[in-house]
């Protein structure tokens, strides 16, 4: 389980197909001594687990079934990537609980400047649009945000000045391809109306 607070943005240092899955290798600041083979790291929101590292690097094995739900078959080297280490007992919950489970890639539509801040609109795939409300949680690239206002298939964030600086979010334009994770409590809600 994750936050939805990013921790560091890593940046892909090597890919490469392997007989099994694609691999991916990634730098980070995360003091490597603390993070064990089988961690849990959320990767720009979709969790995958530690199966190497090396000085400031980790690696990680990819599936099929998630390259073709995600955003990481587009990953290429010297791409930069949000990264959060998973929560402990005690840890503060300073966004929402999301789990790494990508429920389906948006498509930022615009951007606009407010005052320091960023209005975004993200396009989402239907019928994932039924579960984002407003002033509920999402998580764009693993990065917990409020949801300003949603019409239809469209829903709109502001990215304070802090969210735009320290994460690949700032780095969006018109066109970008996003991970979305819906709130969980909006997943369980949908799934229990559809089989009450």
């Amino acid at each position: 389980m994750f936050t939805g607070i990013v921790t560091d943005v890593g940046r892909v240092r090597a890919v490469r197909d392997t007989n099994r899955d694609r691999r991916f290798e990634v730098e980070t600041a995360f003091d490597l001594s603390t993070v064990d083979i089988g961690a849990s790291i959320s990767h720009a929101g979709c969790c995958l687990t530690v199966v190497e590292k090396g000085d400031r690097w980790f690696a990680v094995e990819v599936s099929g079934e998630t390259l073709s739900k995600t955003t990481l078959s587009d990953w290429h080297e010297g791409r930069p990537v949000n990264l959060e280490r998973a929560a402990r007992v005690g840890d503060e919950l300073g966004g929402h609980i999301v789990s790494g489970h990508v429920d389906g890639v948006g498509e930022v539509v615009s951007i606009d400047s407010e005052g320091g801040s960023h209005r975004v609109k993200i396009r989402v795939p239907r019928p994932l649009h039924r579960y984002i409300a407003p002033k509920g949680s999402i998580a764009v690239e693993g990065v917990s945000l409020t949801v300003n206002e949603v019409e239809d298939d469209v829903f709109g964030v502001n990215l304070i000045p802090h969210t735009w600086d320290v994460t690949t979010l700032g780095t969006l334009k018109p066109g970008s391809r996003v991970n979305l994770e819906i709130d969980m409590l909006a997943r369980y809600l949908a799934r229990w109306r559809e089989t009450a």
